[in-house]
């Protein structure tokens, strides 16, 4: 965990290939919680790294949807379209460390292993052409501390794999592109969805190797439609509802275990989350997943 000592930073980080749905709105409402009971900022970040997947219109969709509901973030939102040469630095700067290599194995060879790649063009020497990049991992990180869940141990598999930080298809993988932003926007705690868990230990050693400090984790449980699937937009979760948010965001705060807001019909959506907010009780969130279908 980190000892920084820095004001509070935290932020959501959601990516434009559809609606907000429930599920995001409790990882945006804990996150918002989070931050304002610690006196800190809240910044949104929109991962709009991935064209293929994006949907237009959805970034500022999202952003409406996180105003109706009262979410107001702090400084300007950063689109991570624009960031592209922040990313270049950083993967010259783990090329010139001996830190990267060229890779060419494709996607039928990685599922044939399991799916955890083995390393085998690590010392092949390739040139980039349709090749991807990896991390020649050299900080494996087999546990880290949750704040909500304690110690977490990663697979020595997915520990030492070397993992993409620049696809074949010439964009730049989730990984990198989270610890560079996360770092430039001074973050000091990163409050996300439990199904981004397996990627913590991974982006943790990205930090190592690009010699940054860490920033602290804490994953808020996934919500689970009747079925027990996420709700997600790949899974057609329904969009957040564009009217009175109060009631969706009592219900969100009783699904993350917090005090009941008395009277809540008599106050207003930004009274709620003060209230909220000065009742926010990090320890009290359930660590494990919910399943709730009342808006999936």
């Amino acid at each position: 965990m980190s000892t920084s000592t820095s004001p509070y930073i935290g932020r959501f980080a959601p990516s434009p290939s559809g609606n907000l749905h429930f599920g995001s709105l409790v990882t945006a409402l804990g996150s918002y919680l989070q931050a304002r009971s610690q006196k800190g900022k809240w910044l949104v970040r929109i991962d709009d790294i991935d064209p293929p997947r994006e949907v237009p219109g959805a970034a500022d969709n999202i952003l409406k949807t996180l105003a109706h509901y009262g979410l107001y973030w702090d400084d300007q939102v950063l689109y991570q379209s624009k960031r592209h040469d922040a990313y270049r630095a950083a993967l010259d700067d783990l090329r010139q460390q001996g830190k990267s290599y060229y890779c060419t194995c494709s996607r039928q060879r990685i599922k044939a292993l399991q799916g955890h790649y083995d390393g085998h063009c690590r010392n092949l020497h390739l040139p980039d052409h349709q090749a991807a990049i990896r991390l020649k991992q050299t900080h494996p990180v087999y546990q880290f501390t949750d704040r909500l869940r304690g110690e977490i141990v990663t697979p020595a598999n997915v520990a030492e794999e070397d993992i993409i930080i620049h696809r074949k298809d010439g964009l730049f993988a989730y990984n990198l592109v989270a610890v560079v932003d996360d770092h430039y926007q001074n973050v000091t705690e990163v409050m996300r969805g439990a199904d981004l868990i397996p990627t913590t230990s991974q982006q943790i050693s990205l930090y190592h190797h690009l010699s940054l400090p860490v920033p602290d984790y804490a994953h808020l449980p996934r919500i689970l439609n009747h079925d027990n699937n996420k709700l997600s937009k790949q899974n057609h979760a329904t969009a957040l509802p564009m009217t009175d948010p109060r009631p969706v965001i009592c219900h969100a705060l009783t699904l993350l275990n917090q005090p009941p807001i008395q009277h809540w019909r008599d106050l207003s959506t930004d009274e709620i989350l003060k209230t909220a907010t000065d009742k926010w009780q990090l320890a009290a969130i359930p660590s494990h997943d919910i399943i709730d279908n009342a808006y999936d």
